[in-house]
């Protein structure tokens, strides 16, 4: 079945070591940012007397509570900058520099971003707090390998500021956010703002320079809070201060439109990370279709929401011998809940299970020739290769 994706670019900034940097627009990178011009400005468009209501209650004026997230947030939003080898069309090799942004999860140095803000052709990283510190010393530790999310370690680092991870599957169309980022490599910390445009976006993000896929990414949040180059991989967050998404993309060829992968699809994999010092993605061992009301009505399906346990292209939906198998599960099962929540838009079955670390059991729901069952399932650890 095709399936509608969008067209993207990825925006990160590349650069000669030379620090000059300059704005490279490529795909996947920076989503965050105006500029701090913009940022003043967007205050001043703002009416002091407009007040901001979270979870039922009046918090603030509506420009106390973006400069009281952006004081909270900002000591946990970090620069990158990488320094990787080219090969030009001469034959000869140039160094060139990237710039990005991370947020900080462990007061110990443990920094999550955007897997193509460190490619594997980076020789170096350099992280640079919102104070102006640099830490030279960071290892790359790993990345998720289906989504474009990868961490890093600051070496010896104490005393960091975590930010306060959100709930992603929380967020509405038409809540305004805030993203925070280094702009164009060399404006730390840039605030903009904006709403949630809409949720659970695929796109196919392509590279600006060559058009050449690099990676198709679902389930995204789209928002029209300014982003720059720079910005990929720093934090879109809600008024609470809580990061709801990681800015990841933009679309080529428009203005306002940008996405952020949802926090809860890292979720799992942070709480390994800090726990056990290793990336691990958790993993079922199956391969689905999310369904929709269309998508069932073309697959004669009685269910409109769920995941479908099928695969047009694999001999079994089902992997052999992974926890789904041992669990009992079948192709054409259809998974409906997970710990007794539904399956939905925007309840996605690979963000729901993504919320979970390897070793985790979890409850599946699912319908089998219209029959409901339910069967715990043991969650492993994916593999990257």
């Amino acid at each position: 079945m095709d399936k509608e994706t969008n067209k993207t670019t990825d925006i990160r900034t590349k650069q000669p070591v030379s620090r000059n940097l300059f704005a490279g627009i490529v795909i996947i990178a920076s989503l965050l940012a105006g500029m701090v011009g913009s940022y003043a400005m967007d205050l001043l468009n703002f009416s002091q007397n407009t007040q901001i209501v979270y979870n039922d209650k009046v918090v603030t004026q509506e420009g106390d509570a973006i400069s009281d997230v952006a004081s909270k947030v900002g000591p946990s939003v970090v620069s990158i900058v990488t320094a990787s080898t080219a090969q030009t069309i001469w034959g000869y090799s140039t160094m060139q520099q990237g710039a990005g942004t991370g947020i900080v999860i462990s007061s110990d140095g443990y920094i999550m971003t955007n897997k193509h803000v460190v490619p594997s052709s980076t020789n170096s990283v350099e992280v640079i707090t919102s104070d102006g510190t640099s830490f030279k010393e960071v290892k790359y530790v790993g990345n998720d390998p289906v989504n474009d999310v990868a961490f890093l370690k600051i070496e010896g680092a104490k005393g960091l500021k975590p930010a306060k991870i959100g709930d992603s599957s929380s967020v509405k169309v038409g809540q305004k956010v805030i993203a925070i980022g280094n702009a164009l490599g060399q404006f730390q910390n840039t605030v903009t703002i904006g709403i949630i445009s809409a949720l659970g976006r695929p796109i196919t993000a392509s590279s600006e320079q060559t058009g050449a896929e690099i990676e198709t990414l679902e389930n995204l949040i789209q928002t029209d809070a300014a982003i720059n180059p720079g910005n990929s991989g720093g934090p879109l967050v809600n008024y609470a201060g809580e990061v709801i998404g990681i800015n990841t993309a933009v679309a080529s060829g428009a203005q306002g439109i940008g996405f952020a992968i949802p926090i809860n699809d890292a979720k799992g994999m942070v709480a390994s990370l800090i726990e056990t010092g290793k990336v691990q993605k958790p993993y079922v061992g199956v391969r689905y279709i999310s369904l929709s009301p269309t998508v069932s009505k073309q697959l004669s399906l009685s269910v409109r929401q769920g995941a479908y346990l099928f695969s047009p292209n694999e001999d079994n939906a089902v992997v052999l011998g992974g926890p789904a198998d041992r669990a009992g599960l079948k192709d054409k099962d259809i998974i409906t809940k997970v710990d007794g929540v539904q399956v939905d838009g925007q309840h996605p079955f690979a963000s729901m299970i993504a919320q979970h670390k390897p070793g985790d059991k979890v409850e599946l729901t699912y319908l089998r020739d219209g029959k409901e069952s339910t069967v715990r399932v043991e969650l492993e650890v994916m593999s990257s290769n």
